[in-house]
């Protein structure tokens, strides 16, 4: 374990990283969460531009020396200009996940960047060791977003843990001081937390969904393609979504064949679904977050969010007791 490789390598007083997650994780994101002394991430959707890409990365990169930005290696296939703009702005770590990311972690890697990878079971893995990346970050099933639904957050640590003395950070159902604490104690170099993320003040997610968000439980998410299929997006099938289960996905989660079909026959879905989210129709449109979601409140800045995240030290001072 290295408990120390994020302070070390980034300069954090911390070991919290803010998921990149698009929709969410912009430039005042990150860079709060930088200034709080964690490491601010940007999402780098697939739609992005080079005009989004310099106000949100560039606000990122203006606020302090170390910050970083996740990249889905599925959306670079056609072209690596965005990674190579965000590249200009001198990241300090860049995630390349989702499909292969081998030619995109090389041009990082050329930059002087550190790299790092989210896996989801036991091939993404191997993978990831095999490129040799400088982070593995181990994304459990129970996590918001996009990504598989393999396996659960504790056992992919534990067997990332045991093959690789490369740093590993968890994400996946992180929410609390107690829940860092626990993925510090069983050896990770630290957490890489989403959902908690989204409804702070400076995420870009929308007020809407944010309240969405902040009355979830438990048991109020749903994993599915559903919404990539009637959006038509060109996600990987191996990475649903999990995101608060709402009226579509009663009608549509489990039935994608059957959604797909209606999509090819000019049902209108598509139309109604891109029309639900610039309305910020939570009814409709997908909220993508993690089962974290009934950890999570509303009105807090990204530093109350750390701040109350780096109670872990209490936690494991406690467990410390069986020693």
């Amino acid at each position: 374990m290295n408990h120390s490789y994020l302070s070390n390598a980034f300069g954090t007083r911390h070991p919290i990283v803010n998921a990149p997650m698009a929709g969410a994780a912009g430039g005042h994101l990150a860079a709060a969460v930088s200034a709080a002394g964690g490491l601010g991430m940007v999402g780098v959707g697939a739609s992005a531009t080079k005009e989004w890409i310099d106000r949100h990365i560039g606000t990122a990169a203006a606020a302090g020396p170390a910050w970083g930005a996740g990249v889905m290696a599925w959306a670079l296939q056609d072209s690596l200009d965005p990674l190579h703009h965000i590249l200009q702005y001198r990241p300090s770590l860049v995630s390349v996940s989702f499909g292969d990311p081998g030619t995109a972690l090389a041009m990082v890697r050329q930059s002087g960047a550190k790299t790092a990878v989210q896996i989801g079971n036991q091939a993404d893995l191997q993978q990831a060791l095999d490129y040799e990346v400088d982070v593995i970050v181990v994304r459990g099933a129970e996590a918001g977003g996009h990504g598989r639904n393999d396996a659960g957050t504790l056992p992919l640590l534990q067997l990332a843990l045991e093959a690789t003395s490369t740093p590993v950070l968890a994400a996946g159902g992180i929410a609390t001081a107690r829940g860092v604490a626990a993925a510090l104690a069983a050896g990770a170099a630290g957490v890489w937390v989403g959902t908690r993320f989204t409804t702070a003040a400076e995420s870009v997610m929308s007020g809407p969904f944010k309240d969405r968000i902040g009355a979830a439980g438990v048991d109020d998410t749903v994993y599915s393609r559903a919404f990539d299929l009637a959006q038509q997006l060109n996600w990987p099938p191996q990475f649903g979504g999990r995101a608060l289960s709402n009226a579509f996905t009663s009608q549509w989660a489990g039935r994608e064949d059957e959604l797909e079909e209606k999509i090819r026959q000019g049902s209108g879905i598509t139309e109604q679904m891109r029309a639900a989210r610039a309305d910020d129709n939570a009814d409709t449109a997908p909220v993508y977050a993690g089962q974290a979601a009934a950890l999570t409140g509303g009105g807090q800045t990204a530093r109350d969010i750390v701040d109350e995240l780096a109670g872990y030290r209490a936690h494991l001072k406690d467990a410390a007791a069986w020693l």
